[in-house]
Order: structure tokens, then C-alpha cells, then sequence
């Protein structure tokens, strides 16, 4: 069974305790600046949200990388970036939708969320529960329902 991420914002309290999970599990120090998840402030309206890659099925970053240096983990599902194949080109950068691939100036190379190979050091993390490790079935098609069932139900309360 594959797993992949699950953020929910609203759980969220910016501590950055998954930045610093992250960075200390993949840098060996506690330095958010080079963590593979990020946490955005919204300062207006007091509110942050955690992001990282997806995991997408069909990797716009693995098919753009011209020396086949980002690959599928049949284990974990992660699209992992294989240091030693990696040129440092960043056309992956440019590729990825969501801007979850990073250049390192430290390495001279591309990093991206490889879900820890299976235990995500920032779910493990996060005190709030904001990131956990689901099933990877119900972070899709079923939650995107669930939503929309909410939604809906919220605008049929709020209209009667």
C-alpha cells in the first residue's frame, strides 16, 4: 500500500517544527532555509500552511530532467533525485507546478521531499497532527468529495 502526505492546514500553527524535522534529517542541522517542506505565513490573516511535494502520478520534474536523475521509489511512491545523477540543471525547477523542487547552492543540486524514505520526519514532527502519513488512496479522489459535501452542506446552511 502506497502512502503519500496529508496537510491540513487549519491544524497548523506555524511552529516549524516539521522545517526543522526535515532539514535535521536530510542536512544533519536544524536550519529551515534547507528543508524539503515549507510552511507559508499568511500574516494578514494569522494563518500558515505547510507544503511539499506532492508526489504527482505523472511527475512533470521526472520526465523534464534531461539525465534521468529524479526516479519513481517502487516502494514508497516518493520521486526521488539521485544525487550522483544530478547535474544541478534545475529544469525540474521550472517544470514542477507547485515549486516544490529546490535548488541547493550547498550541494550544487536539486532537492525535493523523498517522504524520508517511508517515515516522513515531519509528520513524526508536527505536535498538531497539521502533517501525517495516510493511505495515498484517501488523500484524493474521496477527500476531494468530502469537501465538496461539506462545502456544499455549509452553503445550504448558511442559505435557508
Amino acid at each position: 500500500m502506497l502512502r503519500s502526505l496529508h496537510i491540513e492546514p487549519e491544524k497548523c500553527t506555524g511552529c516549524l517544527q516539521c522545517e526543522m524535522a526535515c532539514s535535521y534529517e536530510h542536512e544533519g542541522a536544524f536550519n529551515p532555509a534547507r528543508s524539503r517542506i515549507k510552511v507559508f505565513v499568511f500574516h494578514d490573516e494569522a494563518r500558515f500552511v505547510p507544503y511539499t511535494c506532492t508526489q504527482c502520478a505523472e511527475a512533470w520534474c521526472l520526465h523534464a530532467c534531461p539525465v534521468e536523475a529524479i526516479r519513481s521509489n517502487p516502494e514508497t511512491g516518493a520521486k526521488e533525485v539521485v544525487e550522483g545523477l544530478c547535474v544541478g540543471c534545475k529544469v525540474c525547477t521550472i517544470a514542477c507546478p507547485f515549486g516544490t523542487v529546490n535548488y541547493s547552492s550547498a550541494s550544487g543540486k536539486v532537492i525535493k521531499c523523498d517522504l524520508c524514505g517511508g517515515d516522513p520526519a515531519c509528520a513524526s514532527a508536527c505536535p498538531t497532527q497539521a502533517i501525517t502519513y495516510v493511505d495515498a488512496d484517501w488523500t484524493g479522489y474521496e477527500r476531494m468529495k468530502a469537501w465538496a459535501a461539506r462545502t456544499d452542506a455549509a452553503q445550504t446552511g448558511a442559505s435557508t
